[in-house]
């Protein structure tokens, strides 16, 4: 990974930081080292807490006074509250969308779908996750809310690192196309109710997949490791 120029804001920052979080290279739990992401990244510790902050909000990073930070702990509840506020914005977002999209806006929503399929044919994980969460998107921005959008994506970076992990058996793997095949179908009726309904148990199944994989704590394990 190459350093950030001094030009970068801590934003930047953040978006590197991010990134090792999501690919797992900064686990849970995990005490983060600003001398070693500043040798990294060739930046100052200033830009960098900045940077932790932003990540703090977004509930990717815990600021512990005066020991630093570390990597978040996802626990089943914390996912599970996630999830259930995700999954009400984006059932909404589907009724709003049939009302909303254009013929030109499906068709587009289509051919990545045909795209996701091919990925998912071949076996190809990460880049099914990456046409998927453009379908998502695509969708959410076709609600026409951008508070909607606003809200859903401050959400969703808390829980993409178990949204898209790598971690996912072939019967789960299976029914998430399923769901998606559902989706198309009813976005093309334009039936909001049965859109709606689809996006909301599409996530609601994204949770028992991260808990059998293992990527989320047990509530209780979690507070004796906090204790």
């Amino acid at each position: 990974m190459s350093k950030i120029q001094n030009r970068s804001l801590y934003l930047e920052v953040a978006d590197r930081v991010r990134e090792l979080i999501e690919q797992g290279e900064l686990a849970p739990g995990e005490r983060i080292s600003e001398k070693a992401l500043c040798e990294r990244f060739g930046v100052s510790r200033t830009p960098l807490r900045e940077a932790l902050k932003v990540l703090a909000s977004e509930g990717l990073v815990e600021l512990l006074t005066n020991r630093g930070a570390r990597v978040m702990r996802l626990t089943v509840k914390m996912v599970k509250d996630t999830y259930d506020l995700m999954a009400a914005l984006e059932g909404l977002s589907g009724e709003l969308a049939c009302q909303n999209i254009s013929d030109e806006e499906i068709e587009a929503i289509c051919r990545l779908h045909e795209e996701m399929l091919r990925h998912y044919q071949e076996r190809n994980l990460m880049p099914y996750f990456r046409i998927n969460q453009q379908i998502h998107e695509s969708i959410l921005a076709a609600s026409g809310n951008e508070v909607l959008q606003e809200m859903y994506s401050n959400l969703s970076q808390r829980v993409k690192r178990v949204r898209y992990s790598k971690k996912m058996t072939d019967s789960f793997w299976r029914q998430a196309v399923q769901d998606h095949e559902n989706m198309i179908s009813a976005l093309k009726a334009r039936d909001g109710k049965r859109l709606g309904q689809i996006l909301r148990e599409h996530l609601c199944n994204k949770l028992e997949v991260a808990s059998i994989a293992g990527m989320i704590e047990d509530d209780e394990e979690l507070s004796v490791v906090n204790s």
